[in-house]
């Protein structure tokens, strides 16, 4: 048997595995069940791929989305490995002769979605295959805890157990909290010594947030001017706000479409080709265009609206920066996006249980928003590890001072305690302001001793110190569905004036771009193999990326080869590629070494 580095090189032209692929590829060669946590951008697809092609049989994957099925499928045919999909696109009159093929031994992996493997007759057709390993992706769809939980996945283990062949089992997925990575492996019986869990954090995504501006579309645009000519994505909550920003940026004359779930299936199907094609380098989208997404040289991803929960915000920012270059994560944060989040909670036909999760997760994302700690540490503490600051997040980058904001933190603290702790950060932030709504009068706030000491502030600036001193342990937030505001020990301390107060100055400066190539020399070339890529993409009708990666065209562009051996060097080309493309590439590289 060939050693899983031979065949990863052979393969897929990469010289040595990423953290946690070895150890999943050998427990998953040793027949057992494995559960493999890796960030967006990891590589969880070599861990299922290589033992593929070094066990006998046919590999079934469980992916979610057609669309993801098909660019797994044209990229594993570019590396010359045989594999085919099933699902409600494929012709009838093509599936049998597809699990024909997987009975010859011709296709080492079949893509299936997890509602085919519900279908009784399916499961009758699987066993006259020899099936050894099913493959599960986005797994966190299993458990209930998750933030994308799918129903039919929580029948797979029947569909598999249906299986003569016993196949061993490997799930997979990039976000995972500890709760649902245990509802993951009770589901499926993976033992927890079996459970791989790689660092979550992204050392080539740079994260940002930005509070409230005065005009979010200002700042988007100015954002994108800084940014032409790099693909990226920009997330909204609803259809209507991405039909709106779509239309008001196309406009402006920006290239970019829009995408949500109500639009037609030919819609978002041609949506999704003109991206992955390299045609239109912007997107507007709802959280519907997500997992199916295998561009790997997405730039940016934009949050014009807060995120609802972490898992959700750290997968779509995940998208960009795929194949490993710098690329850059921003969420332009609005508490009012939070209240509407909890509306949605609140109005959900989920049990208590369930309902109490979901508000945990929406403080969590204040939270985020309003820390002044490094945001990559943030996240990655989330999911129950560690690492060092990044240096690079709008946090580590800001040059701003930490300012005493005592004096407004005592003022915010007493009035929680002249409300006795009955009211939430609104209340509160109208009342220490001076607001003159009704409810001040109908609950007392405007006879309280604090009333209106911070009349010089805005509400939502109110706000925001609130959220940063609740993330700081200044204050806390109690019960669920109407969180109210406490003074902690610490707050007292505070007020009783032992402790200060101090926030980084706002507003946090502007991230310079880090996307450029090393040189212009190479940048030149890099445009000129890009070309070339785009027009033999054009002929065999697949997405550029799918050819080469753009970490493939960088590293050609830096090592310029000029034979076969230097070409097989460059990362991410295998036999199959240099054999495809090897001769047409290095012409090119050649032609501008001779000019």
């Amino acid at each position: 048997m060939l050693d899983p580095l031979a065949v990863l090189k052979k393969y897929f032209g990469y010289d040595s595995f990423r953290p946690g692929q070895r150890e999943t590829i050998e427990m998953v060669l040793r027949g057992e069940n494995v559960l493999a946590v890796m960030p967006t951008g990891g590589g969880k697809s070599i861990c299922y791929q290589v033992p593929a092609l070094m066990i006998p049989g046919t590999t079934v994957v469980v992916s979610p989305l057609i669309s993801l099925m098909k660019d797994q499928v044209d990229s594993l045919r570019e590396y010359g490995i045989p594999a085919a999909a099933l699902n409600s696109t494929t012709p009838q009159e093509e599936v049998n002769p597809i699990l024909r093929a997987c009975y010859e031994g011709k296709i080492k992996l079949l893509y299936v979605t997890p509602e085919r493997m519900e279908l009784d007759y399916f499961r009758y057709q699987l066993n006259f295959l020899q099936i050894n390993l099913v493959a599960i992706d986005e797994a966190h769809c299993i458990s209930q805890w998750g933030h994308d939980f799918r129903p039919a996945y929580r029948k797979l283990k029947d569909g598999i157990s249906a299986l003569h062949t016993r196949p061993n089992v490997l799930a997979l997925t990039a976000t995972a909290t500890e709760a649902v990575r245990r509802d993951i492996s009770q589901q499926l019986d993976i033992p927890p010594r079996n459970c791989v869990i790689t660092s979550f954090e992204r050392k080539n995504l740079s994260f940002k947030v930005v509070n409230a501006p005065k005009n979010t579309r200002a700042y988007i645009v100015s954002y994108l001017k800084r940014h032409q000519g790099e693909a990226g994505i920009i997330y909204a909550n609803t259809r209507k706000k991405v039909e709106g920003l779509t239309e008001f940026l196309q406009k402006l004359g920006f290239e970019v479409a829009a995408y949500h779930a109500g639009m037609s299936n030919e819609e978002r199907a041609k949506v999704q080709d003109d991206f992955q094609y390299d045609r239109v380098p912007l997107i507007v989208a709802t959280n519907a265009f997500g997992m199916g997404i295998d561009k790997s040289n997405v730039r940016f991803v934009l949050h014009a609206n807060s995120a609802k929960n972490l898992e959700a915000y750290y997968q779509e920012a995940g998208r960009g920066g795929r194949d490993g270059l710098e690329s850059e994560a921003v969420m332009i944060y609005h508490p009012a996006d939070l209240r509407q989040f909890r509306w949605f909670i609140d109005n959900s036909e989920g049990s208590d249980s369930y309902r109490e999760v979901q508000y945990q997760k929406l403080q969590t994302i204040a939270d985020y928003a309003s820390t002044d700690d490094c945001l990559q540490q943030f996240i990655v503490r989330y999911f129950g590890q560690d690492c060092p600051p990044c240096g690079k997040c709008s946090n580590c980058l800001s040059t701003g001072d930490r300012v005493d904001v005592t004096e407004a933190a005592k003022q915010i603290i007493g009035m929680v305690y002249d409300l006795d702790g009955r009211f939430g950060k609104r209340v509160i932030a109208q009342a220490v302001t001076g607001s003159s709504v009704k409810k001040m009068a109908e609950i007392g706030a405007d006879s309280c001793v604090h009333y209106g000491l911070l009349k010089g502030m805005k509400q939502t600036e109110v706000v925001s110190l609130i959220d940063f001193m609740v993330s700081k342990g200044y204050l806390e937030l109690a019960g669920d569905k109407y969180p109210v505001l406490h003074v902690t020990n610490r707050g007292w301390d505070v007020l009783d004036g032992k402790a200060l107060v101090k926030r980084k100055q706002e507003p946090r400066p502007e991230v310079a771009s880090t996307f450029a190539a090393s040189s212009g020399k190479d940048q030149e070339l890099f445009e000129r193999l890009r070309q070339k890529r785009h027009a033999l993409a054009q002929k065999k009708n697949v997405p550029p990326f799918v050819i080469f990666s753009d970490l493939s065209l960088r590293d050609m562009a830096a090592k310029k080869p000029q034979t076969d051996a230097d070409f097989l060097d460059c990362s991410g080309v295998g036999n199959a590629k240099l054999r495809n493309y090897g001769k047409t590439m290095m012409r090119v590289i050649r032609d501008y070494l001779r000019e």
